[in-house]
C-alpha cells in the first residue's frame, strides 16, 4: 500500500473515533506553536553564525564562504516556512476559540431558554392578573388610610357661627357699657359765686373786665380738655 493509501486509509479508521474537544484542539495548537517558535530561535541563531562564517572566509577562502551563504539561504527559507505555518495555525487557533466561544454562548443561551420555560410552566396568567388586581387594591386602601390620618381632626368644630358672633358682640357691648359708667363727668361747684367787686371810680371794678374774660376763657379750656382726655380713655 502507498503512503497516500495508508494516510487516507488512517483518515477513514479515524472517524469511528471521537472527536477531540475544543479544550484539546486548543492545547494541541499552542504546544505546536511554541514548539514552532523554538525552532525559530535556533534556525536565526544559524543564520547569523553562517553569516558570520561567511566574513571571516571572505575572499581567502571563496569555497567555504559560499558554502556558508548557501546555508544561511536555506536556513532562511526554512524560517519563512515556519512564518507561513505559524500564521496558518494562529489563524486556525482563532477561529476555534471563536467557534468555542459561539458554542458555549449557545449552550448556555438554551439552558438559559429551558429554565425560563421552567419557570413560566408553574406560572398561571389568570393568577398573575388577580395578584396584579389585590395588590392594586390594597395600595388604594392604604391611600385612603394616609389620607383619613392627615386629615385635621376637628373636635367641637360643629358650633354655628353666627350664634358665636353675636356673642362676641354682646360681649363687646358690655364691655362699652362698663366704659361708660366708670367715666367720671367734672364736678359743678355748690358754693354760690363771688360777690361782684366794687366798681372802682370811672366806672371800672377792682379788676379789669379782660382779665376776666381771660380768665373764664382759660378754665373753660381746661375742662374741655379734661374731658377730651376721660372720653378719650373710654373709647375702645
Amino acid at each position: 500500500m502507498s503512503k497516500l493509501g495508508k494516510f487516507f486509509g488512517a483518515g477513514r479508521s479515524s472517524k469511528g473515533r471521537a472527536a477531540p474537544s475544543p479544550q484539546e484542539a486548543l492545547a494541541r495548537l499552542r504546544e505546536t506553536e511554541e514548539m514552532l517558535g523554538k525552532k525559530q530561535e535556533y534556525l536565526e541563531a544559524r543564520v547569523q553564525r553562517e553569516l558570520t562564517l561567511a566574513k571571516k572566509h571572505g575572499t581567502r577562502n571563496p569555497r567555504a564562504a559560499l558554502q556558508a551563504l548557501k546555508r544561511k539561504k536555506r536556513f532562511e527559507k526554512q524560517l519563512a516556512q515556519i512564518d507561513g505555518t505559524l500564521s496558518t495555525i494562529e489563524f486556525q487557533r482563532e477561529a476555534l476559540e471563536n467557534s468555542h466561544t459561539n458554542t458555549e454562548v449557545l449552550r448556555n443561551m438554551g439552558f438559559a431558554a429551558k429554565a425560563m420555560k421552567a419557570v413560566h410552566e408553574n406560572m398561571d396568567l389568570n393568577k398573575i392578573d388577580d395578584l396584579m388586581q389585590e395588590i392594586t387594591e390594597q395600595q388604594d386602601i392604604a391611600q385612603e388610610i394616609s389620607e383619613a390620618f392627615s386629615q385635621r381632626v376637628g373636635f367641637g368644630d360643629d358650633f354655628d357661627e353666627d350664634e358665636l358672633m353675636a356673642e362676641l358682640e354682646e360681649l363687646e357691648q358690655e364691655a362699652l357699657n362698663t366704659k361708660m359708667t366708670n367715666i367720671r363727668l367734672p364736678n359743678v361747684p355748690s358754693s354760690s359765686l363771688p360777690a361782684q367787686p366794687d366798681r372802682l371810680p370811672g366806672g371800672t371794678s377792682g379788676v379789669s373786665s379782660t382779665a376776666r374774660r381771660s380768665r373764664a376763657a382759660s378754665s373753660k379750656r381746661t375742662e374741655e380738655d379734661d374731658d377730651i382726655k376721660q372720653l378719650a380713655a373710654w373709647a375702645p
